[in-house]
């Protein structure tokens, strides 16, 4: 990853530095190729216009007498060669006196144009690799054409500034890529020195060490990361205490009744001619076993669902009067078994119906009330109280039992736990129904807390978001 980083910075920058060079290189000689041909076509529009007055002044000066002063003054301080002809390309005047052209033919093709009517220009090679622009201007009088004015000069010093300016940015576009690379390996440090670090502790996290942390430093986007992976550490290390307990108590409880199982199979083994009465005793109390180890292993397998994503809701509309008075109902026979008063107070409401998955509603109402009746005392009560604002229905389950001690009220919704595993495994208890009951109210975005009564017993509190329709 680090060298991609770095080809990737450096392939942007080489491209972008080049792209620019060739931009400001081909700006750069655009401009002072276009200067100096304007300048050298107005220096030759001044020199045309300058002649034409003097053409046919009359005056008996040569040709040359007339011009040098006109085409002299006009190219003084510069380095342009001038050459003044007629329509037959004869040479009227030069400034170069050594090529001794004055009173030859000087042919030249942008000359030939000028002739014609243009304002010419070329830029070609001249002798000893020296490049030239030539520009050429008509001279005419009247109307017509009579003459040409050609001006030739050297740009060898614009080439060369040229040359050096890409020189220039040669050198100072290599600083910068070194500069740049120089950065970039630092960066691809800074950015990828976390990465492996991530990649290290991601390793060991496949390899079920979830006590290996990042070292976060600062607040950026990289330092998020490391505590996003921090926290996924601790959540696994946090889920998999959960698993191995969750292993460790499912064992346990399924090998106690297997282990009564086992105990009550030998026994019958061992008995030399059993008495019937015994044995039928024997195989009542292996099928109370059973019992219990089926419904051990139905709560695990719904509390599996549950944890596996099996938590979607049936949705559809209530009637919560309906629902408790079914679970009553079911409840009744073994509070009258106790001598228990189960008893409702709706408090005179007809409440509208609302929005929830009725099977789990019913069995997380029924694990509350069930417990309550398991854990009185024969001749007490179990009231259900139900109550709604314009937010919430409110359900409250109160009965009249031990209590529940303040230090041990949240862990009462923990899988397997028991506040008196011997009293539980006598009244049948699996540890697993209050743990479903809170899943089934969290999944209607419900809340449930247990407190304990004024006197004696628990009152448990199930808040679900309602809204009273108009009646």
């Amino acid at each position: 990853m680090r060298f991609t980083m770095i080809a990737t910075y450096l392939a942007i920058i080489v491209t972008t530095l080049v792209l620019m060079c060739i931009y400001i290189i081909g700006l750069l000689s655009e401009n002072l190729y276009s200067s100096e041909t304007i300048n050298m076509f107005a220096k030759a529009n001044i020199i045309s216009e300058t002649i034409s007055d003097v053409w046919g002044d009359g005056t008996s000066a040569t040709a040359e007498d007339k011009f040098s002063s006109i085409v002299e003054r006009s190219l003084a301080g510069t380095n342009i060669r001038g050459v003044v002809t007629n329509t037959s390309y004869t040479v009227l005047y030069d400034t170069n006196k050594e090529s001794e052209l004055s009173g030859k033919v000087f042919m030249r093709d942008v000359l030939k144009r000028a002739l014609d009517g243009e304002q010419a220009e070329i830029i070609a090679d001249g002798e000893n690799d020296m490049r030239l622009i030539s520009v050429a201007v008509p001279i005419a009088t009247s109307g017509n054409i009579i003459g040409g004015v050609y001006l030739a000069e050297s740009v060898n010093t614009i080439d060369d500034t040229i040359r050096s300016t890409s020189t220039s940015l040669i050198v100072f576009s290599t600083l910068i890529i070194i500069l740049i690379g120089m950065l970039s390996l630092g960066m691809s440090y800074i950015i990828t020195s976390p990465m492996e670090e991530f990649t290290a502790v991601a390793r060991e996290i496949s390899k079920g060490n979830f006590s290996k942390r990042v070292n976060v430093k600062g607040r950026n986007e990289i330092a998020q990361m490391g505590e996003t992976l921090n926290y996924m550490c601790d959540e696994l290390g946090l889920l998999e205490e959960k698993r191995r307990k969750f292993v460790s108590d499912a064992s346990h409880e399924l090998k106690t009744p297997m282990a009564g199982i086992k105990l009550i199979c030998d026994s019958l083994v061992a008995a030399e001619n059993p008495d019937p009465a015994m044995v039928k005793e024997f195989l009542s109390d292996m099928s109370d076993e059973v019992d219990r180890l089926t419904r051990i292993v139905e709560r695990l397998l719904v509390l599996t669902k549950l944890d596996a994503g099996g938590n979607s809701l049936k949705l559809e509309e209530i009637d919560i009067k309906t629902l408790i008075n079914q679970v009553v109902k079911k409840l009744t026979p073994i509070a009258t078994a106790k001598d228990i008063v189960m008893y409702t107070d709706y408090h005179d409401t007809d409440f509208a119906p609302m929005l929830m998955d009725y099977d789990k509603m019913y069995e997380a109402i029924y694990n509350i009330s069930d417990n309550a009746i398991k854990y009185s005392p024969e001749g007490g009560f179990v009231h259900i109280d139900v109550t709604a604002d314009s937010n919430y229905l409110t359900i409250l389950i109160e009965d009249n039992g031990p209590g529940i001690p303040e230090s041990e009220r949240d862990r009462i919704f923990e899988r397997f736990y028991r506040l008196d595993d011997s009293r539980a495994r006598d009244t049948g208890g699996t540890g697993l129904g209050l743990a479903i009951t809170k899943e089934a109210i969290l999944m209607h975005n419900g809340t449930i807390e247990v407190t304990n009564a004024s006197e004696v017993g628990s009152i448990f509190t199930i808040r679900l978001p309602y809204k009273i329709s108009a009646v």
